[in-house]
């Protein structure tokens, strides 16, 4: 097994503590002039296509979103909107704890990171002003690259900016949209973040039943990367 070089993370759920819609998600409705339940249904069936950018610019998806609910919204409707979705996702946004510290102690062994994050429009606006964005190297946006996990070339996007193979990438996710199983495939090692508060997390495509490596909070990634870094040193026994 090759040594450890970079460990690459989901985003909503890992990084992130579990993500409900809260209340913000009304008044974008409001302003479309949608009604809340058919607009929550609708943004959930078209998550893919949305986070694939399939649907256009965040405009073009509030737009889509709201003739299918209905409503005949102006222009200046849909940019009101598409600024309150703005603050809507960011007040849903709470970083764990621990991601910080563990994105710090990563650095200090020496090792790269990354985002690769299943996203609409806003997490590529957001993400800069958030403290853990000085401690990844680099991020991939499904939004951005057109296609979402776990289609294996949205992990090695992000191998190639890193400037590493996926065998020598741990890649730590709550397990929504498949995404253990696609790093796996690509020779990534996966560890699935198993947290408690993640029952009731709002997850699209779940790995159910992952029969891999899992942790119960994100400190443990730092055991899983020690460990392997102890497996790969010379003149130990690899296994």
């Amino acid at each position: 097994m090759p040594a450890l070089r970079a460990v690459v993370f989901d985003f909503f759920g890992t990084l992130t503590r579990p993500v409900r819609r809260g209340p913000d998600h009304l008044e974008t409705a409001r302003i479309l002039g949608c009604d809340p339940t058919l607009m929550t249904a609708l943004l959930d069936a078209s998550y893919y296509r949305r986070a694939s950018g399939d649907l256009g610019s965040a405009a073009d998806n509030l737009r889509w979103i709201a003739v299918r609910a209905g409503a005949d919204p102006s222009d200046e409707m849909v940019q009101a909107a598409v600024a309150c979705r703005l603050r809507a996702v960011r007040h849903d946004t709470e970083l764990r704890d621990e991601a910080v510290p563990v994105l710090w102690a990563l650095r200090l062994r020496g090792l790269r990171t990354a985002l690769v994050s299943d996203c609409t429009h806003e997490l590529p606006v957001l993400l800069p002003s958030l403290p853990v964005a000085p401690l990844l190297d680099t991020a991939v946006f499904s939004v951005e690259e057109g296609v979402c996990k776990p289609d294996p070339s949205i992990y090695l996007a992000a191998c190639q900016r890193l400037g590493v193979a996926p065998a020598e990438c741990l890649y730590v996710g709550d397990g929504g949209s498949h995404e253990l199983t696609g790093a796996a495939e690509i020779g990534m090692t996966a560890v699935r973040l198993a947290a408690p508060d993640l029952v009731d997390h709002l997850v699209f495509g779940a790995d159910v039943d992952w029969p891999g490596r899992a942790v119960a909070r994100l400190v443990g990634v730092l055991d899983e990367v020690d460990h392997g870094q102890r497996a790969t040193a010379p003149g130990r026994m690899r296994g």
